[in-house]
C-alpha cells in the first residue's frame, strides 16, 4: 500500500480512542505532501515537529480540544496558530480539508451537502459563488450575512444551518466570526494567480493526480506552495464540475490562503464583460479589483539632474 493509499484509508476512518497518533500520522502525510509538491521547508518543518510532539504527549488531544479548545492546542509546545486550527478539525469532525486538496481528493460539495437543510443546488451556489469550501468557513458565512444573499436561504433556514453547525463543529463562535478578519491584499493574490499560470505553463511545478473527474487517474494538475512574507498560499487549476462544464479548467485558479484567524479561498479568473474584461479577477472581490486597475501607474523618478560649473 502506497503512502497515498494508506492516508486516503486513515481519513476515512473515525477518530476514537487515543487520536493522538492518528491525528500525527495525518499531520506526518501532510508534511510529507508539501514536501513532494516544493513547500518551504519551514512549513514542512512545523507539521513534522508538532506530529512529534502529539505522540508523545501524554494528554489526549480530544480532551484538550473538549476542555480549552483552539486556545488550548495552541499551549501545546510547536503548535502554532494554524496547525491548532487544523487538529481542531480533525478532532471535531474528522476531516481536514486541507489534507485532500494535498492529495487531489477535495470535493467541497459532498462535504457542504452533509450539513441539514443545504441540498446539491445550494452546496453548488455556496461553493461557487461564496468559494466555501469547509464546514468552518460555512458557519462564518452563517454569522457574518453572506448566506442571506443566496436565494432560497430564508432566516430560518439559515438558523437551522447554525445551530447544527454548532452543535457539529462542538461550540457557537458567533463572537469570533465577528471579529474582523484581515484578507490579503487583491494585489497580492493576483500577483500569486500569475505565478502559478507562468510556472504551470512553463512546466516547473509538481503535478498531483485529482480524485474527481479523473476516471484515468493522471497526474496533471500542477500545484504551487509559495508564500508572501508570512502568508502560505496554495494554488491549483479548478477542478469543478462548473469549470469542467465551461471550459475554464485552465483559466479558473482556486488560491488557498492560510493566515492568522483564519483560511479563506479565491477563485481568480479572466473577466467575459464589464469594464475588466480580459482582466483576471478575484471573484467576489470585483470592487476591489477595479480600483486596483484603475490605479495610477506609479510615476518614474526623473533622474537627478548632474550640476556643473556652467549650470550654476
Amino acid at each position: 500500500m502506497t503512502a497515498r493509499q494508506s492516508g486516503a484509508t486513515q481519513n476515512e476512518e473515525t477518530l476514537t480512542g487515543n487520536v493522538n497518533s492518528p491525528v500525527a500520522n495525518r499531520l506526518d502525510e501532510v508534511a510529507q505532501l508539501l514536501e513532494e509538491q516544493g513547500a518551504n521547508v519551514f512549513r514542512v518543518g512545523a507539521y513534522r515537529r508538532a506530529a512529534t510532539t502529539l505522540r508523545s504527549l501524554q494528554q489526549p488531544i480530544d480532551l484538550i480540544v473538549k476542555t480549552g479548545g483552539l486556545e488550548g492546542l495552541q499551549k501545546i509546545p510547536g503548535v502554532g496558530e494554524t496547525i491548532a486550527r487544523f487538529i481542531y478539525q480533525l478532532v471535531t469532525t474528522g476531516r481536514l480539508p486541507m489534507l485532500d486538496r494535498l492529495r487531489g481528493e477535495s470535493d467541497p460539495i459532498t462535504l457542504l451537502r452533509t450539513v441539514p437543510g443545504i441540498g446539491r443546488v445550494t452546496a453548488v451556489r455556496l461553493h461557487e459563488e461564496l468559494g466555501i469550501e469547509t464546514l468552518e468557513e460555512l458557519e462564518m458565512a452563517a454569522h457574518d450575512g453572506r448566506l442571506e444573499k443566496i436565494a432560497g436561504l430564508g432566516s430560518k433556514r439559515i438558523a437551522g444551518i447554525r445551530d447544527s453547525l454548532a452543535t457539529r463543529l462542538g461550540r457557537v463562535r458567533i463572537q469570533r466570526a465577528a471579529l474582523p478578519v484581515s484578507e490579503p491584499p487583491v494585489a497580492e493574490i493576483l500577483d500569486v494567480d500569475g505565478e502559478y499560470r507562468r510556472r504551470a505553463a512553463n512546466e516547473e511545478l509538481p503535478r498531483i493526480v485529482p480524485g474527481r473527474f479523473n476516471p484515468e487517474q493522471k497526474r496533471w494538475l500542477p500545484i504551487l506552495h509559495t508564500t508572501r512574507g508570512k502568508r502560505h498560499y496554495t494554488a491549483v487549476f479548478s477542478n469543478t464540475a462548473r469549470a469542467h462544464q465551461l471550459r475554464k479548467t485552465f483559466d479558473w485558479v482556486v488560491i488557498f490562503y492560510d493566515g492568522k484567524n483564519s483560511q479563506r479561498q479565491y477563485t481568480v479568473i479572466t473577466s467575459g464583460f464589464g469594464p475588466l474584461v480580459g482582466k483576471r479577477i478575484i471573484r467576489g472581490r470585483e470592487a476591489e479589483c477595479l480600483k486596483h486597475y484603475l490605479r495610477p501607474a506609479p510615476r518614474p523618478l526623473r533622474p537627478h539632474r548632474i550640476l556643473d560649473a556652467f549650470s550654476l
